[in-house]
């Protein structure tokens, strides 16, 4: 995975800062803590934060992973992939790859969520209804290795993926720019 002293994280009190103390009241619970009201809603409930897309492409990838070699796995993804088609046609669903592509490392298929309403219903659903396979979840922002990595969380067990492959994407987009920077 990528070693995350490689990145910068901003303060998570960004535009929080300077407000009064939160009060130290517990809930009836005797656990959780009373938090005051918000002036208004979070804006996370509407889109994706920066720097995830809000576009087109999604916000979020889900890459859902079977073992190729296994007649029950490749069963149970594909019907998986046909319920999801189903119950969640507003979502992005590409096809089963029945071997690696990209930096994914065996047969899966993609889907892409486009929206946090669609998020909170597709997630929850998916831990229930994954079975054994795995699934890697990743934002979708300007960098594809950090999404795939840093940012990324799994349901099930982790796999290594290829990153290579981002490699070798960052060398080609630094020497095309490069090259366009030196024509100028």
């Amino acid at each position: 995975m990528s070693d995350p002293s490689l990145y910068t994280y901003p303060s998570p009190l960004e535009g929080y800062r300077g407000l009064e103390p939160l009060p130290d009241v517990k809930t009836a619970d005797g656990k959780s803590y009373l938090n005051p009201a918000a002036e208004k809603r979070s804006t996370a409930y509407d889109s994706f934060v920066a720097p995830i897309k809000n576009d087109s492409r999604g916000g979020f990838d889900v890459h859902i992973y079977f073992l190729q070699s296994d007649d029950e796995e490749v069963k149970f993804a594909t019907e998986l992939w046909e319920r999801i088609r189903r119950e969640f046609p507003e979502l992005r669903i590409y096809r089963l790859w029945d071997r690696p592509i990209g930096p994914h490392p065996m047969g899966m298929f993609e889907v892409n969520i486009f929206t946090p309403q669609q998020f909170g219903a597709f997630i929850p659903w998916l831990v229930i209804n994954r079975g054994p396979l795995s699934a890697l979840i990743h934002p979708n922002t300007d960098e594809e290795e950090r999404d795939h990595t840093q940012r990324a969380t799994w349901m099930g067990q982790p796999l290594p993926l290829n990153l290579k492959l981002f490699k070798r994407m960052g060398k080609k987009q630094g020497e095309s720019l490069r090259g366009s920077l030196n024509a100028q």
